[in-house]
């Protein structure tokens, strides 16, 4: 995306940087602790769980500035999430050297996804409306749950939703850099977030042989592949469309794929495109100018290269950040998005009724199979869509013959 100025002053720093470190703080505090609840079930020492947040903070923080950086665009890179989930039961009945040799074979499928094109071709294939209705349904919930938090942190919720109202209403370019600061100070001030335990300590890497068995590839590299690719790959890539971005996912594919074939004997279960958290950076809120957006790539990149480095520790510090005041965040930072996809979904009358359908089919987040909801919401919306419209092309061939 190219506008008439592409040059950047130091104002334009200000909220892709934010809307990274809330993206950052988000996917830490929110998700992370299923890394930690894995490795747990796999029995990993506290050297080797280092290793493991070590591997993947590098990870995602290098190919994210990578790809951000060459296609100046914002591609945010980030672990799978429901692979993570899933690895906390395969973990358990799984050898950890059988798991990372696992982790090797998936990621070798993604660079081969990313080389044919084929995943790009269908990406491409998805009605506008249907993508717009898959991304709203992914980012409901965070929507709600910005206000859920009123039941555990009513003053804090009320505190953060009227500050980004009347900074919305006067400067909202900096809105969500300012909740995100009151909220901080907010939290220290009535000792709610306790820094005091916080050791700066550096992670250091340990690598694993990787091994490989029959049962390893059907049980865990066959599923974390689809999981990977049907839970993040796919509403990433249309997180970017969804916000006039288009870069092709064939060398996402196929950096991230790399990148996680690298990292994996030390750790690393798989990276990605992120979807939820990019969502934070691809919109207007991270600046008006969306040739600048690439920015909040490139420092979330560094931001999780810097959490990398110190391994446990700053994780620790975002874990101990209350859940209300990550979802009050998040939800806050995601209403402008979760907004225009609404509108984009329903702007096109014919194809309303499926985009609905994506929304609501998603939104309800069934799990069938192992896979999650926003799989099971693009079936739902694809399969209305070509049986309708199929309906209406073969009538309209009939009155013109």
């Amino acid at each position: 995306m190219k506008t008439a100025s592409n040059r950047i002053r130091g104002r334009d720093l200000i909220s892709p940087v934010t809307a990274a470190l809330i993206s950052v703080i988000v996917n830490y505090g929110g998700t992370f602790i299923l890394v930690f609840q894995a490795a747990k079930a796999a029995g990993l020492s506290p050297e080797m769980t280092a290793s493991w947040i070590w591997s993947i903070s590098i990870g995602v923080g290098i190919t994210g500035i990578w790809l951000s950086y060459r296609y100046k665009e914002p591609i945010i890179t980030a672990w799978s999430t429901p692979a993570a989930a899933f690895l906390v039961s395969m973990l358990a009945v799984t050898p950890y050297s059988e798991a990372v040799g696992a982790y090797m074979v998936s990621a070798v499928g993604f660079i081969i996804l990313g080389l044919s094109g084929l995943f790009e071709r269908f990406v491409r294939l998805i009605p506008p409306g249907i993508a717009s209705g898959l991304l709203a349904g992914i980012l409901l919930q965070f929507g709600i749950s910005a206000f859920e938090g009123a039941k555990v942190e009513p003053v804090l919720v009320i505190l953060l939703f009227t500050a980004y109202i009347v900074l919305k209403r006067f400067t909202s370019r900096y809105a969500i850099v300012g909740i995100l600061v009151l909220g901080l100070i907010y939290l220290m001030i009535m000792g709610k977030t306790d820094f005091s335990s916080i050791q700066l300590a550096v992670a250091l890497p340990v690598f694993t042989a990787p091994e490989f068995s029959i049962q390893a590839l059907l049980g865990v590299a066959l599923p974390l592949f689809i999981i990977t690719l049907t839970g993040q790959y796919m509403p990433g890539m249309l997180v970017l469309r969804n916000d006039g971005f288009r870069t092709s996912a064939n060398p996402i594919l196929t950096v991230t794929g790399l990148g996680s074939l690298i990292a994996a004997p030390f750790g690393s279960h798989a990276f990605n495109v992120a979807a939820i958290t990019a969502a934070i950076c691809t919109g207007k809120d991270a600046h008006e100018d969306a040739s600048k957006r690439y920015i909040a790539g490139i420092a979330c990149g560094v931001f999780y290269i810097t959490v990398g480095i110190f391994g446990v520790t700053l994780a620790a510090l975002f874990l101990i950040l209350p859940a209300a005041f990550i979802a009050t965040l998040a939800g806050l930072a995601l209403l402008g998005t979760i907004g225009g996809s609404l509108a984009n979904a329903l702007a096109d009358p014919n194809g309303r009724e499926t985009a609905l359908i994506t929304f609501l089919a998603t939104a309800a987040n069934v799990t069938l199979f192992g896979i999650g909801g926003a799989f099971w919401g693009l079936v739902a919306g694809v399969m209305a869509h070509l049986l309708i419209h199929y309906k209406f092309a073969k009538k309209q061939l009939g009155t013109n013959g």
